[in-house]
């Protein structure tokens, strides 16, 4: 292997033989050339000149897979990644990577494979940390880095920036009372299943009579976007999320009395009315998805155990805990579940009480 040559700005480069091509003559005649592949390194000292040598070397002992691929883009391998995801990961997952490769990687999208360094993606997650929040960012970056990967074996040291921390308003009983006394309709049903449940809004929207059983409901589907931008119901992205969710018999009998959907909203259409809901009552700013938070808060006061809340509200987090989560004793579940249902009773019981005063 040719030793790297330091140039006159200080960096180091080493070239290794990539192929020969045959250059047409004005005679007709073909002359070969032979063709060198470059690298480089910024790294000053034998560091640098070693960096160098190594990526040289890596490339040399698998040039046939990387001539392959060296040519693609930034922009072409995500969109062949995705591609190749078609029939395994869910619709709403394949949606949410075009939407990154479409607003996020623009910068990078027409970088080649070849000519990809730590110094340029560094520099592309830097540009779109000042823009943009620390999890869209390690969201972008691991497309990118997926899918280069599956075209070569390019690994990237990258500094992320430290994600704030942030103050998370979690509703108080008396919140959740003050939107169900001024809440009907689906808005009310919506805010009952957000809080006494801890279900999703796609989760809510796609929930149907029949799903309504003795004592409890059935989640086994959700709402979700489409590509087009449209809506469709369809079953969960995890496990986890397939569950029984006990509730109130109060609640249980206002479910039992409706057919087809339960909530006819889509998932927008409650963030929208809850917001406005929220303003015109001036709480203070939370979102539907904080309802879950309640449940959690809830159950937590109440003594529930985290892997019992976990798997009622559908929650996942890495393997081993998955696991357990699906194991849980059901016996057990069940009587923690009902620790909850006597306290959403009691609160229903207390509005009810207060409407009455206020007659």
């Amino acid at each position: 292997m040719a030793s790297a040559k330091k140039l006159p700005s200080g960096s180091w480069r080493v070239q290794v033989y990539s192929h020969t091509e045959e250059i047409p003559q004005p005679d007709g005649t073909t002359k070969k050339k032979r063709v060198y592949k470059s690298f480089t390194s910024d790294i000053a000292g034998p560091k640098g000149k070693r960096a160098c040598e190594k990526q040289a070397a890596d490339w040399a002992a698998n040039k046939e897979r990387y001539t392959e691929h060296e040519d693609l883009t930034v922009g072409q391998a995500v969109s062949s990644y995705i591609q190749s995801k078609t029939h395994v990961l869910s619709e709403s997952t394949l949606t949410g990577y075009k939407v990154i490769q479409k607003n996020y990687l623009t910068d990078i999208t027409n970088e080649r494979l070849s000519l990809l360094t730590t110094i340029k993606v560094q520099k592309w997650v830097n540009s779109l940390s000042s823009t943009v929040s620390v999890k869209t960012v390690k969201n972008a970056y691991g497309l990118f880095n997926a899918a280069v990967s599956s075209f070569s074996d390019l690994h990237f040291k990258i500094n992320f920036p430290q994600k704030k921390q942030e103050d998370i308003y979690i509703p108080s009983d008396k919140d959740i009372k003050t939107l169900l006394l001024n809440s009907k309709d689906d808005l009310q049903i919506a805010i009952y299943l957000g809080a006494f449940a801890g279900l999703r809004r796609g989760e809510i929207c796609a929930l149907e009579d029949a799903d309504v059983l003795n004592g409890y409901i059935r989640i086994n589907k959700s709402m979700g976007k489409t590509e087009s931008n449209g809506w469709k119901i369809k079953p969960p992205k995890t496990e986890s999320s397939n569950r029984n969710v006990y509730l109130p018999e109060f609640l249980i009998d206002i479910l039992k009395g409706k057919t087809g959907r339960i909530v006819s909203l889509t998932p927008d259409q409650i963030t929208d009315r809850f917001g406005t809901l929220r303003n015109n009552l001036n709480m203070p700013k939370f979102r539907f998805h904080d309802l879950r938070h309640y449940y959690v808060s809830v159950n937590h006061a109440l003594g529930v155990p985290d892997q019992y809340i976990m798997s009622m509200g559908g929650w996942s987090t890495d393997r081993t805990m998955k696991a357990v989560y699906r194991n849980i004793l059901i016996p057990e579940k069940d009587k923690f579940a009902k620790l909850s249902l006597n306290h959403f009773d009691n609160m229903q019981h207390e509005m009810q009480h207060e409407n009455k005063k206020a007659q």
